[in-house]
């Protein structure tokens, strides 16, 4: 009884509405689909109760009999981008392959969202079922892998980082064709410092290094190939 107590409560523990009241007139899938819509079109800043009562052309109120407050909607919400992913590929075959095409699935789901990453740092990730679905699938797919299971679990949280950091850079060179002639200016800085004579490590780093791939894809890729056997103790695949 006392664990039952103590136990926290999240908006998948109860049912999916309330007992009183009328018929159900939509479902929280439903409702949960229609504040995504909204944060996606102007940011979570505008994802309220109210404003997604008059999306839905229905009061306020009507929405607590599905969700307890704005809080377990954004649960909702950031779990039904976790269900976005395809987790229906075989855990068998190479595990670095596999995982790699989870994360480019992780990275994606976050430019679709923006606002996602600003909500999991703010809040922290609430798992939902669909967030503990992709977890143990991406433990299933690192089970060949060598490395603890606190190593693999360290593993998933560094592609779930880099997938953020690689969606953040993405939507922020969406705002326009600037920004790439700001990345070549700024890259033209550090080769002029460091040309300079007074940082001789960076000058050997660059000259030695070449330019950074210009493919985003590409990149992350090739991180992700780096530093996850590496966590394993694999070495550098």
């Amino acid at each position: 009884m006392a664990d039952r107590e103590t136990r926290p409560t999240t908006v998948w523990s109860r049912p999916q509405r309330g007992a009183r009241g009328p018929a159900p007139e939509r479902s929280r899938t439903q409702i949960t689909a229609a504040a995504l819509a909204l944060a996606d079109a102007e940011g979570l800043a505008a994802v309220s109760m109210r404003a997604l009562a008059q999306r839905l052309g229905t009061g306020p109120a009507s929405l607590y009999r599905y969700v307890g407050s704005r809080d377990e909607l954004l649960d909702l919400m950031a779990d039904a981008v976790a269900g976005e992913l395809d987790l229906s590929g075989s855990s068998g075959g190479d595990w670095l392959d596999a995982l790699v095409h989870l994360a480019l699935q992780s990275r994606d789901a976050h430019v679709r969202h923006p606002w996602l990453a600003d909500l999991n740092d703010r809040r922290g990730e609430v798992l939902g079922p669909h967030a503990i679905d992709y977890l143990d699938h991406a433990l299933g797919i690192l089970a060949p892998a060598p490395g603890t299971a606190g190593q693999k679990l360290e593993a998933v949280g560094l592609l779930g980082g880099l997938a953020v950091l690689f969606a953040r850079r993405a939507n922020g060179a969406a705002g326009g064709a600037a920004h790439g002639g700001d990345r070549a200016a700024r890259a033209a800085h550090l080769a002029a410092v460091a040309a300079e004579g007074r940082h001789p490590h960076l000058l050997a780093a660059l000259t030695s290094a070449g330019p950074p791939p210009a493919d985003r894809d590409a990149l992350f890729v090739t991180l992700l190939r780096r530093l996850l056997p590496a966590m394993l103790d694999q070495g550098a695949a």
